[in-house]
């Protein structure tokens, strides 16, 4: 092969062959092999990935997982064989969920290869036949027919009216024109070269050979896919912040237990052995062992929700970093419009009709109805178009269109006329096509009607117009001129593709041969198989039959999520393949563009460096024309202003930027495998309007992590007085809780509750609240202010007044040398166990809400919450009058009077934190009226 393969669309046709060691009958099955066994298979390798004992092991190995597997190990050194269990009970647990819940992702997006056709159609020794995809090597002459998709990099060497659709590739909408003959790159990128057909695309229209140039990794295809396995993962918000509270929660945890234990030991005058079992409860008591496990189940909880709103998260964290999430980078075609051509209003006659419906459904009713001239004009387009509508299959599905989708628009519109089709075709049997061209800017078609003929034509209105002798219609024909002119204008400005349609008789024709007495007649058109023609002959002396007018239009439900976005402080940029008119006419009947805009053209931005490039995302902005690497640019520069960025797409062109951001999201019906691989969340429904209930999904699940957070930290205060009050005493106030308690606390009462709390319905107006930033942490200062310096001491104090009081009820008074074993101690350490469930009964209805009043979210609306309150009074049940409970945690049961004290105390921190709460509330009122 020569040097010249470097630059195919340069070559001419004969020369390619030449170029890449092929011929016109193809290579042989011989020569097929050897090639396959030296480039090897026409694949794209799966980029490396961590081995799967790596990737979930890293589960049961993070710093808190690290430390409660060392306090454990400790335990079991100390002869405490229960503790060191309970504590590796809950890393195996919490370690076997997370790796589930990685386990069923990897099986979901395992299923989401197959964008590659199975088989391609070659020329092997001169004979037609089918491969497997994979066994394509360069050199193979390839079949194109309408709707296949394309295998493989290659380039034209013969067509017939060949059109591709290549959204998938570069983002743009509409089918592109190809030809077989050299061009100059001159700058262009390789998709935009016309000579050159890419792996993954699919051929929207007519036929061709090319010749195949590259495979694999190769293709373009296998660039972006490439480009997308180089980008490294990058943890998510939460995962950050996890890992930042599992450090923070480990040297607090640590330093409060040597601390303690010095103390204790010097200040106390505690044994080494009584310092070390004091100094282990206080590490235990300050590492909120069921917070991991909660979060994670929470998550876990968020990604059901989700589900049922139609958006499937393939990684856990991806939840609560849709709620961080600050910019939205979408593409337009499939994701905010409908990746189907629709035709939104027609002009026939001087009437003009607005056509209701949109995608390639035929249902939708044509305002006011169509009369005859418009009937005509339909009929006659419908005739001028070599797509197909398809119907929903017995399985159900969708309408669909094979061919061009201007086409299938024309066809869905005539059909929602009451046109039938077939019968149309029937009626008017096709004899004859004169192809479109960029040059004519039309095409043209004959058809027999009886002993007539007529030619059925469309093409740009303005060209039609001009080559019309009469446009149809009542009144003067200037004044129906002036009125289609107006109208093509009107339509344009409305961003709307419009097409002229006219026609012309044979009997017509004759009747004029004494102004044209040389013209071409009807009866002289070739079929599109071949022949020449002089085209402005037959096209000419037309009848302007009227306006086809069609957009490819915006899902109907964006313009709200989109205002959705604006009220929740989330910015839109679209970053489209397409022309930036079309983009930007998107742009403002959505709503995401509202006043001035600039456009930024792929070109441009190469143009620009990071500081222009930093203050053109300052304002208002949409990307056009852009390449997978701009996409890329866009996002990273992006995420480097500290912004929190998700992003949107469905095409091979999405991938890079998908895998790069915070948060990608992939359309799950029209998008590509390798967009959908790349994401962390699949669009089940592609709707736009999906992303934002994610969003408020991820800003629910994360408010409610700070409610169960605080839930489970406010009760470290009480598991850790007892500790002091038994270390600065001497050993004289005996503990109240004991280690087992603690974690009979953390893994058994605290669990179910904290879990409900996870599952709290979204609170109204968290979407009028703007993002989260990035330095903000689920574990802040007023969070830990609220657990640790209020709501703790006071639970703390109902704790101890509980234990101390269970020894009261016994006849004992006094502060100190209470007993510290034997059954009064069961009883007592049992009463200040229930106590702190009693307390956290009643915290639990606090955390609902961090500012809003119980009186206002109420005792209802989460049904978990009860089912909560119920698994917690269960457990201290068994733990208190069961042998079980007393031989695990060393109970003992308490006089029937304590229930009494233990409902006392369940209301006790929810009516001290409504003074909080009105503090809050009074002070934000303040606020906003200064």
């Amino acid at each position: 092969m020569s040097a010249a393969t470097a630059n195919p669309a340069t070559l001419r046709a004969d020369e390619v062959f030449d170029a890449f060691g092929s011929r016109p009958a193809g290579l042989t099955s011989e020569e097929a092999k050897v090639r396959l066994a030296t480039d090897g298979p026409n694949v794209i390798p799966d980029p490396p990935k961590a081995s799967a004992l790596r990737r979930y092991g890293a589960n049961f190995a993070h710093v808190m997982a690290v430390l409660l597997w060392i306090a454990g190990a400790i335990a079991l050194a100390a002869g405490l064989p229960q503790l060191a269990v309970a504590i590796w009970v809950v890393n195996v647990v919490n370690g076997i969920f997370s790796s589930w819940q990685e386990f069923k992702a990897d099986r979901a997006t395992e299923a989401l290869r197959d964008l590659l056709p199975t088989y391609a159609a070659v020329l092997r020794g001169g004979e037609h036949t089918k491969v497997p995809a994979e066994d394509l090597v360069v050199g193979d002459v390839m079949i194109l027919e309408e709707g296949d998709r394309v295998s493989a990099d290659a380039r034209l060497v013969d067509h017939v009216s060949l059109r591709v659709d290549q959204s998938t590739l570069t983002g743009e909408s509409r089918p592109v024109r190809k030809a077989s003959e050299s061009c100059e790159p001159a700058g262009r990128a390789r998709a935009e070269l016309p000579n050159l057909v890419f792996a993954g695309t699919s051929v929207a229209m007519g036929r061709g050979k090319a010749v195949v140039t590259a495979t694999g990794r190769s293709t373009e295809f296998g660039r972006v896919a490439t480009l997308t396995g180089a980008m490294e993962e990058t943890l998510s918000p939460l995962q950050l912040e996890m890992r930042r509270l599992s450090y923070t929660v480990s040297v607090v945890a640590v330093g409060m237990g040597v601390l303690f234990f010095v103390l204790a030991s010097s200040l106390g005058g505690l044994s080494l052995s009584r310092g070390f079992v004091f100094a282990l409860g206080m590490i235990v008591a300050f590492v909120p062992e069921g917070l991991l496990p909660t979060v994670t189940l929470a998550l876990a909880m968020g990604t059901q929700r989700m589900a049922r709103r139609r958006a499937l998260v393939k990684r856990l964290s991806a939840v609560e970093t849709l709620g961080s999430t600050t910019v939205i980078c979408t593409d337009k075609t499939g994701t905010l419009t409908q990746n189907e051509m629709t035709v939104r209003r027609m002009a026939a006659a001087g009437s003009e009709h607005d056509v209701a419906g949109v995608g390639y459904t035929p249902e939708g009713g044509i305002s006011p109805p169509p009369g005859e001239a418009a009937l005509r004009l339909l009929e006659t387009a419908a005739l001028a178009c070599n797509a197909r509508l398809v119907a929903p299959g017995s399985d159900g599905g969708r309408w669909a269109i094979v061919g061009d989708p201007t086409e299938g628009a024309i066809l869905v519109a005539a059909a929602k006329a009451g046109i039938d089709l077939d019968a149309l075709v029937d009626s008017f049997p096709r004899v004859a096509e004169i192809p479109f061209d960029s040059v004519r800017k039309r095409m043209s078609t004959l058809h027999a009607s009886g002993s007539d003929r007529f030619l059925a034509v469309k093409g740009a209105p303005s060209e039609l117009l001009g080559r019309s002798s009469v446009v149809a219609g009542p009144g003067a024909q200037q004044e129906l001129r002036s009125w289609c002119e107006a109208a093509i204008e009107r339509y344009a400005a409305d961003g709307l593709r419009v097409l002229g349609v006219a026609r012309r008789t044979e009997r017509r024709t004759e009747r004029r041969t004494e102004r044209r007495t040389e013209r071409r007649t009807l009866s002289g058109v070739p079929s599109a198989r071949g022949g020449e023609v002089n085209a402005d002959e037959v096209e000419d002396d037309l009848e302007f039959l009227g306006l086809v007018a069609m957009d490819d239009p915006p899902r109907p439900e964006v313009a709200d999520a989109v205002a959705t976005c604006r009220e929740a402080g989330i910015r839109i940029v679209m970053i489209t393949g397409d022309y930036g008119l079309t983009a930007e006419t998107v742009g403002r009947r959505i709503g995401m563009v509202q006043g001035d805009v600039h456009i930024v053209n792929g070109a441009d931005l190469e143009q620009l460096d990071d500081d222009g490039l930093r203050q053109v995302l300052a304002g208002e902005v949409l990307f056009a024309r852009a390449t997978p690497e701009h996409k890329l640019r866009v996002v990273t520069m992006l995420q480097s202003l500290g912004h929190v960025v998700a992003v949107t797409g469905d095409g091979v062109n999405d991938a890079p930027a998908l895998k790069r951001a915070d948060i990608g999201v992939a359309m799950g019906v029209a998008g590509t495998d390798v967009a959908k691989e790349a994401a962390d969340v699949i669009l089940l429904d592609d709707n736009f309007a999906s992303i934002v209930a994610a969003i408020e999904e991820g800003r629910a699940v994360y408010a409610n992590i700070r409610k169960f957070t605080t839930y489970i930290l406010t009760s470290n205060t009480p598991e850790a007085i007892p500790f002091i009050a038994f270390a600065f005493s001497g050993g004289r106030i005996p503990i109240a809780l004991d280690v087992m308690h603690i974690l009979a606390i953390d893994l058994g009462t605290d669990l179910a509750p904290a879990l409900a709390l996870g599952a709290e319905p979204i609170e109204p107006g968290v979407m009028d609240r703007p993002p989260r930033r990035r330095s903000d942490h689920v574990i802040d200062r007023r969070l830990l202010i609220r657990a640790y310096l209020w709501l703790g001491p006071l639970q703390a104090l109902a704790v101890m007044a509980a234990f101390f009081g269970a020894y009261r009820l016994a006849g004992l008074s006094g502060w100190l040398d209470l007993p510290s074993e034997g059954d009064l101690y069961g009883s007592a350490t049992a009463m200040a166990l229930a106590m702190v469930v009693a307390t956290q009964i009643g915290n639990l209805f606090a955390q609902r809400s961090d500012e809003v009043s119980l009186l206002r979210t109420g005792l209802g609306g989460n049904p978990l919450l009860w089912w909560g309150i119920l698994s917690e009074v269960a457990v201290i049940v068994v733990l208190v009058y069961t042998p079980f409970g007393h031989a695990v945690v060393g109970t003992d049961p308490f006089p029937a009077v304590g229930w009494l004290w233990l409902l006392l105390g369940i209301p006790l921190l929810p009516m001290v934190d409504e003074l909080r709460k009105w503090l809050v509330r009074r002070r934000r009122e303040l606020g906003r009226t200064r």
